[in-house]
């Protein structure tokens, strides 16, 4: 009989802590609402404490998904379990997940404390929590960095205060495999109250170890692991939930199983994506452009041969249809829509007529990628902002200063101004400046060309400062100076008024 595996999904709480990536409680729903149809055991749905966004999302949550547990993230302070406790007042299935660092390094210079009172606070804490729900788990935060002997206090003290589940986090992404192995087989042996809670894994990508970590925990006797879609996450990310899920699913022998549904990943994958502006590397295991493809010819001779010659999975497996529909000037609405939902994004019918017009204007140039159309749906939200690009149009060449001339609809007026720069784009802004008179700073500027071609769709993101905050935009456009001023707008529409 194979064992179980439960997975924790960490998208909306430690996924959403990279800069740029934040969501709010509308969109929030629709990624609880596609982990749930994922097979998540778990969902982190957020840390109420630390916003009144994050606490009213955990409540929208809760009541939004059905089957699976919801969790709230705590410090191991009173007030913070007891903020949690009300967000999850609506969940049919509740976990209030609190702890504290037990490395010698937090102890001493996060906590200014020492081992026993840390136990102490553990301790109380867990305790505190089982006041107000059954199902609670406790993390050992930068446990990778505990020594074994004391990680192993802290995890039977709480366990018996009444923890269901022991979170083993390596937050620093500085285990290696074999320590994070030996770490939880420690804990298994040498803990004798073990047999009470689940032990979880939950690794950071810091030195790029993450899934391999979160495996032999697994290995080792863990039955939890704490994932996020696509491995986002703080730093360099966390252990993503599609590699753990196909690893396990290719390595039968192993037999452990888990409840995700494998076909759901390639549509949460680009839904995660769309969403949170945060594109998916092409080399990325599993979801990534390039996990199918084939460039070599000893490759594509083989696969051709006999798919299973350079392929381990079949893409159907993981969502991917390798007949997929291709788009182009002459497709209808019918296939655009059919693609935006095989990529997890579901529109209304006005804002599909209004992608669809973009959509057509690229297509009249050449074939259209899935992460073309990501984009368009991407930049249509910009149409429900305040402040929207009217016009643009600039003036630029070897040898003449580029001049920008634009227009803006603030709130259903419409402003125009006109200025010079250093090339396009800095003439634009300033154009804009011009307009929006607030004292900005442009603190980052990417532009990424999605695939290949001079004809291509570009992206942009931007970081600005405004009133000692920062602020991410994105903009996508054929026109990377267009692109470039909808990234900026993007980043005011987001200040805080």
């Amino acid at each position: 009989m194979s064992d179980r595996l439960f997975i924790f999904d960490t998208t909306l709480r430690d996924g959403e802590q990279v800069p740029g990536c934040q969501l709010n409680t509308v969109e929030k729903i629709q990624v609880a609402k596609a982990l749930e149809q994922l097979g998540v055991d778990v969902i982190e749905a957020g840390f109420p404490v630390s916003s009144p966004g994050d606490f009213n999302s955990v409540i929208e949550i809760s009541k939004a998904v059905t089957w699976p547990v919801v969790c709230a993230l705590t410090r191991a302070v009173e007030h913070d379990i007891d903020v949690a406790a009300e967000a999850l007042k609506y969940a049919k299935h509740k976990r209030i997940h609190t702890g504290i660092g037990t490395s010698d390094e937090h102890i001493k210079y996060k906590f200014n404390s020492t081992r026993e009172e840390i136990i102490e606070r553990a301790i109380a804490a867990t305790k505190y929590a089982k006041r107000f729900v059954d199902d609670v788990e406790f993390y050992c935060e930068d446990a990778g960095r505990t020594d074994n002997e004391y990680l192993a206090r802290v995890v039977e003290a709480v366990i018996k205060a009444g923890a269901t589940v022991v979170n083993i986090p390596d937050t620093t992404g500085y285990c290696l495999p074999q320590e994070y192995f030996e770490k939880i087989k420690y804990l298994k042996e040498h803990v004798e109250n073990i047999d009470r809670a689940i032990i979880s894994t939950h690794c950071h990508n810091d030195l790029g170890m993450a899934t391999a970590n979160t495996l032999n925990g697994v290995l080792a006797g863990a039955r939890q692991v704490e994932v996020t879609i696509n491995g986002i996450g703080e730093r360099a990310g966390n252990t993503s939930l599609e590699e753990i899920a196909m690893i396990l699913k290719c390595h039968k022998a192993l037999e452990i199983d888990t409840n995700i549904n494998t076909t759901k990943i390639y549509p949460t994958s680009r839904m995660v994506s769309s969403l949170m502006n945060m594109p998916v590397q092409p080399n990325k295991a599993i979801v990534g452009r390039n996990a199918f493809a084939h460039s070599s010819g000893i490759h594509q001779d083989g696969v051709l041969k006999n798919v299973h010659t350079y392929e381990i999975i079949d893409p159907k497996e993981v969502g991917i249809d390798d007949n997929s529909i291709v788009l182009t000037a002459r497709s209808g609405r019918a296939a655009l829509k059919h693609r935006l939902h095989a990529n997890g994004v579901e529109l209304s019918e006005e804002r599909l007529d209004k992608i669809y017009e973009k959509f057509l204007k690229l297509a009249d140039q050449r074939e259209v990628s899935d992460t073309d159309i990501l984009m368009l749906a991407g930049a249509d939200t910009a149409d429900a902002h305040a402040v929207k690009l009217d016009f643009l149009q600039v003036t630029t060449g070897k040898g003449v200063k580029s001049v920008a001339s634009i227009g803006l609809d603030i709130s259903n007026q419409k402003f125009e101004a006109a200025a010079s720069g250093n090339g396009p784009v800095d003439a634009a802004i300033k154009a804009l400046k011009k307009i929006i008179q607030k004292q900005m700073t442009l603190k980052e500027f990417t532009i990424q060309a999605i695939s290949k071609g001079s004809d291509d769709v570009g992206k942009v993101h931007m970081q600005v400062e405004y009133d000692g905050s920062n602020y991410y935009g994105f903009g996508a456009d054929t026109d990377i100076v267009t692109a470039s001023v909808e990234a900026y707008i993007d980043c005011i529409n987001k200040f805080k008024k």
